[in-house]
This record gives C-alpha cells, structure tokens and sequence, in this order.
C-alpha cells in the first residue's frame, strides 16, 4: 500500500518557486500601470470642451476611477497571497491542503499557486 507524500519535494518546490516569482512580477508590473493611472488623470485635454460632454466625460471618469481602484486592491492582494504562497514554499508546507491535510494537485498549483484549498476542500464550502 503506497500512500500519498505529505509534502513536495525540494525541486517541486523550485518550480513552483519560479512559478510564483514571474506571476507576482507581472502582477507587480499592472498593479504598477493602474496604479500611474491615478497620478496621470488630473488633465484629461476636456477643458474646452462643451459642458454636457464635459459632464458625461467626468460620470465615467469617476466609475473608471472607482473600477480602477477595486482592480488595485484587488491585485494588491493577490500579490500578498502570491507572497505567503513563497512563505509556505520556505516553511516546506506549500501545496498541503488546509482542509484536508493532502497534496493540492500539481496542474491546481501551476494555474493557481496561492491556493491553499484541494478542489475536494473547495467542493466542500
């Protein structure tokens, strides 16, 4: 009878290392992006424009403000969550479902390496 390893091994955990090192600096880089959107928007060119296009323009300016404020912290936090992932990786507990104590699958990990649920765990909420 062979049972499940408890843990990944020191090279798994290398790849998911890189893995999750590449998301967050890409994740970095938008958060980066929407984060120069909120300092470059003061001058928008609409100043000579009609009041009514004005009004309109400023409406969606505001909700496109407020969108991009949600996606901010949005990817703040998965940054964060990508962080303690690398936490886990240097505590060799990475890739350990918090619900069942097994092996979150590979091919789970390598689409989301925050996860810290087994798709059996997240069936279960």
């Amino acid at each position: 009878m062979t049972t499940n390893p408890v843990k990944y091994s020191d090279k798994d955990l290398e790849e998911f290392k890189g893995i999750i090192l590449e998301k967050i600096r890409l994740a970095q880089e938008d958060l980066d992006l929407l984060k120069g959107t909120f300092k470059n928007d003061r001058n928008n060119g609409t100043e000579d424009t009609s009041p009514t296009f004005k009004g309109f323009e400023e409406g969606s300016e505001t909700m496109s403000k407020e969108s991009n404020v949600q996606l901010a912290i949005r990817q703040e936090k998965f940054i964060r969550d990508l962080n303690n992932a690398l936490l886990r990786i240097e505590n060799k507990t990475y890739g350990i479902c918090r619900v069942t104590g097994k092996l979150i699958q590979k091919e789970r990990l390598k689409l989301v390496p925050h996860a810290t649920l087994s798709i059996e765990a997240k069936k279960m909420q």
